[in-house]
């Protein structure tokens, strides 16, 4: 974990872009000193559509984190999300190196390389390669194989590719306001860092993350993740669905959802009412608040049908006694957790972001547990120079200036952050 520096995270979603700025103590807590929040424009299904927009709302975020903070960002770890994720699991295989045959982390190293080396289309870039556990001669179920006698070493892997189109579009936004990027780290990813406890991610547990245009899978198993997914439909579809159903302007049927909404419309009194806007009406008029509520739940079982779905095609649906953990906006609606329950049979529970401290009150929100869980996940793989400089008289008159992330950080070196951070 990096201690005693300065992190950034930037989540550009499809409702919202949250820029959050923290402080990594010298016991390794995070201290948020910057907080930036505005709606998202120029994104569709977590993949940028336009660019202008898109950068200007990063930038509207950007702002606020600094003019809250008193620092200028100069890089941030961003993440990224979108329909056009794929992941693969593999396995790299490399002859023990030393003399002693005492495995070395350099043999660590070039096994994770080994594994990288996978037929990835021109149009397709590897964003992650995560070590899921090693095996040494045989012996499998290895943690940490360093120091160990072997004369082979074999490395399970978990990479997780994107479009390069995507990213470069992404990456494009983030350069257009001086922002360097520390990483791009896929946003269920840094979702399970927020809300996932160590014991679920031992036992085996599956994090969805509904967002407003995607919901994000993580399934993770024997502490390291086996398999990552993005669908393409999320909270937005649902305020859609309210507003064709209820023929509502689609800002009155957001508010509806939010303050009405649930996802058991049984649950609901059929004496309760509520008043909407119509087209073509210029007063308003009572509908049943069960109808409201049959909209949310129609489509929030097609959104758990898909979840079934993409953790049968994982092949892990019996390894994951752990459940389910439901997070994202739109994991905050009243009765979600029971319809989930019904619907796949696995405990369910709601997870919002927890580990860090300071301007965190906007920040307990489930809709946030991506935004916390990129400044986790700098903490914990970081290993660069400070993310920020200071400016102004809110940090004091005291100047320094910090060294510039550099774009384009070498294999070598991300494969070392990540196999510091997840060996003892």
């Amino acid at each position: 974990m990096s201690k005693g520096k300065t992190i950034v995270g930037i989540d550009a979603g499809t409702t919202k872009v949250s820029t959050l700025i923290g402080e990594v103590g010298a016991d390794g807590s995070i201290h948020v000193i910057g907080v930036g929040i505005c709606p998202s424009r120029g994104l569709r299904k977590g993949v940028v559509v336009n660019i202008d927009e898109t950068v200007e709302s990063i930038g509207m975020s950007v702002e606020k984190a600094e003019r809250v903070s008193g620092y200028k960002i100069v890089s941030a770890y961003v993440g990224i999300a979108g329909g056009h994720i794929a992941s693969l699991n593999n396995r790299g295989v490399v002859a023990v190196s030393h003399p002693d045959r005492s495995i070395t982390q350099e043999d660590v190293q070039r096994a994770i390389e080994a594994a990288r080396v996978i037929n990835v289309p021109s149009n397709r870039e590897i964003i992650h390669t995560i070590p899921r556990h090693f095996i040494v001669d045989g012996q499998e179920g290895v943690k940490n194989p360093i120091g160990m006698i072997g004369y082979r070493l074999d490395v399970e892997t978990h990479i997780v590719t994107g479009a390069v189109t995507a990213i470069q579009n992404l990456t494009k936004c983030v350069h257009k306001l001086g922002i360097d990027i520390d990483e791009i780290v896929l946003e269920p990813l840094a979702s399970s860092e927020a809300v996932l406890t160590d014991e679920e991610r031992e036992m085996g547990v599956v994090m969805a993350d509904i967002g407003g245009g995607t919901t994000e899978l993580a399934i993770f198993i024997d502490g390291s993740a086996w398999h990552t997914a993005i669908i393409p439909v999320g909270g937005n579809h649902i305020s859609n669905d309210i507003a064709v159903g209820l023929r509502t302007p689609l800002a009155m049927a957001d508010d509806l959802k939010i303050k009405w909404g649930h996802a058991l419309s049984t649950n609901i009194n059929e004496n309760d009412r509520i008043e909407i806007t119509t087209f073509g009406r210029a007063q308003k008029e009572e509908v049943p608040r069960s109808a409201l509520c049959e909209v949310i739940e129609a489509r929030l079982q097609e959104i758990f049908a898909l979840i079934e779905a993409e953790i049968k095609r994982s092949g892990y649906d019996g390894l994951l006694p752990a459940g389910l953990v439901l997070t994202g906006g739109t994991s905050e609606l009243p009765g979600i957790a029971e319809l989930a329950r019904d619907m796949l049979q696995l405990p369910v529970r709601i997870g919002t972001p927890s580990g860090i401290h300071g301007l965190i009150d906007s920040l307990t929100s489930a809709a946030y547990s991506t935004s916390v869980g990129l400044l986790l996940w700098g903490a914990r793989f970081g290993d660069e120079p400070s993310a920020v400089r200071s400016f102004g008289h809110s940090r004091g008159t005291a100047i320094k200036q910090m060294s510039r992330i550099k774009e384009g950080v070498s294999v070598y070196g991300r494969v070392k952050n990540w196999f510091k951070a997840f060996l003892p």
